[in-house]
């Protein structure tokens, strides 16, 4: 496995921000089972967590008005750097307009003891969750979270208390990989849940 300190990457005009390699899932998909880079070029496996000032030290040398938006996703879940996270969004917010927003497997406010949902306020713009799937044991057999049987539902939670501090809230699946009938069923379960439901290409 190779190593490095890569904070950021692109995507396109996406800027993207790699800050833990910890995730309390397993999933049989995940795209780090395959390979150290995204890209070909962008090794995200870290030698060790940034802080936040180094993060921001990074972010300060670039011309940020060349991205469209600023994402929280890497090699690991986000809401396991969720202090970090929270300091750079919040710098971000104070420093530029570029809109923030955190791709999740919605599983935060487990991984950290409490309902972290209303700390999005004033510095998220868009959370987007990994909903995989309607149906919660399809989702535990697919994710393998160390949460087991309290993984979906709290991921729903997740989602639902999120909307009350954050402009979008968005459930997504990936194209192909369940079928039409299940899709149906996901967007069902996000007009319950009054968020956005989103089928994402295959990448």
């Amino acid at each position: 496995m190779t190593k490095a300190m890569n904070m950021l990457y692109e995507i396109g005009d996406t800027l993207y921000v790699n800050l833990t390699n910890r995730c309390p899932c397993s999933c049989t998909f995940c795209i780090r089972n395959e390979s150290d880079t995204v890209n070909g070029h962008d090794v995200l496996w870290l030698e060790r967590e940034p802080t936040a000032g180094e993060v921001i030290d990074q972010l300060r040398e670039l011309d940020l008005s060349r991205y469209s938006e600023l994402v929280f996703c890497g090699y690991g879940e986000p809401m396991e750097a969720f202090d970090v996270l929270k300091e750079v969004a919040r710098w971000m917010k104070e420093n530029t307009e570029l809109p923030v927003r955190i791709n999740t497997n919605g599983q935060g406010s487990l991984i950290n003891g409490r309902d972290i949902t209303p700390e999005f306020e004033g510095i998220v713009d868009t959370v987007s969750v990994s909903l995989n799937s309607p149906d919660a044991d399809e989702y535990l057999a697919l994710t393998r979270s160390k949460f087991g049987s309290d993984a979906h539902p709290a991921m729903l939670e997740f989602a639902q208390c999120a909307a009350s501090y954050v402009p979008t809230v968005v459930l997504t699946t990936v194209g192909g990989t369940i079928t039409h009938g299940q899709e149906r069923a996901c967007q069902e379960l996000c007009d319950e849940l009054d968020v956005s439901y989103r089928i994402r290409p295959r990448v």
